[in-house]
């Protein structure tokens, strides 16, 4: 491991994003640094000024503004970083938009699509290849990623697939949402599903290109699935919070993934549950968040 260690955290100024900014500079070292991004200036800068201030941090805390929707801008600090440090220890790819169930789905298709699958494509591209030996790439998704979400017949365009391919799928469903024929062809109404689906199916794919080389030098590349989260995003949608976790509980068991002293080879390239990984392959359509939107 590095002297000196480099964690970098998207969507950090609120949410579970923030409680996992603020755990990590309780957890590493004084001389590590963590920067904090948004693509907010103002809550980035507030939320840093927090963050240092607090009785618990240990190590260096940096805002940072990044918007990962610009592909050019993620790839611009990714070069930075390893021009400065030699590359980075800790990502974390949090970044969301926030969707809301009283609007038509197809007019929150675009931004939520676009950070949430774009910026996941601009963050394992430019920062896979800045990874040091021994790194954590992360992408925090949920359980709705597994496939057996989607319509069976929409399993090929995922299962197996490079990250190109994901893409191209990812642009294939935003197009069916928008031309009124998302349904009819299988997608589910609720556009986290396909999302959350599509975010690890590019960690899987980044992942099956890296795993010979990434495994022997204790480096691990995955999603995770934080549990239900208590947070103005997630409120619209669920009504027994009764269960939910807070972001700072919720955070916990990602960075006790993220900071344990050795790779479980088992959850390399896969979606991270509290220490126990969901296959890819489980789940079911689920008809319970349509209901909701046809209401």
């Amino acid at each position: 491991m590095v002297d000196t260690r480099i964690a970098l955290v998207t969507g950090a100024n609120q949410g579970i994003g923030f409680a996992l900014v603020e755990g990590l500079a309780a957890r590493l070292d004084p001389g590590d640094l963590v920067l904090l991004t948004g693509r907010n200036a103002q809550r980035v800068a507030d939320a840093t000024a927090i963050v240092a201030a607090m009785p618990g941090t240990r190590s260096r805390v940096e805002g940072r503004l990044l918007d990962v929707t610009d592909a050019d801008a993620v790839a611009r600090l990714a070069t930075e970083l390893e021009e400065r440090h030699g590359g980075v220890d800790i990502v974390l790819s949090n970044a969301i938009a926030r969707i809301t169930p009283d609007r038509p789905q197809s007019e929150q298709a675009d931004e939520f699509i676009d950070v949430a699958n774009g910026g996941t494509h601009a963050m394992l591209r430019s920062f896979g290849p800045v990874l040091r030996p021994g790194g954590r790439l992360i992408v925090v998704a949920s359980s709705l990623g597994t496939l057996g979400r989607l319509d069976p017949k929409l399993h090929p365009m995922f299962d197996g697939a490079s990250l190109d391919e994901v893409e191209r799928a990812v642009e294939s469903w935003r197009a069916a949402v928008h031309d009124g024929t998302a349904e009819e062809t299988g997608w589910p109404r609720w556009i986290n599903v396909p999302s959350k689906v599509a975010q690890v199916a590019a960690v899987r794919a980044v992942a099956a290109q890296r795993r010979e080389t990434d495994l022997p030098a204790d480096t691990l590349v995955a999603a995770v699935c934080p549990g239900l989260v208590d947070t103005p995003t997630s409120r619209p949608w669920f009504d027994d919070f009764s269960r939910a976790l807070t972001p700072a509980q919720a955070a916990q068991a990602v960075l006790d993934l993220v900071l344990a002293d050795h790779v479980d080879p088992t959850h390399y390239g896969e979606l991270v549950r509290f220490g126990r990984v969901l296959p890819w392959h489980s789940g079911t359509p689920s008809r319970e968040q349509d209901e909701l939107l046809s209401t």
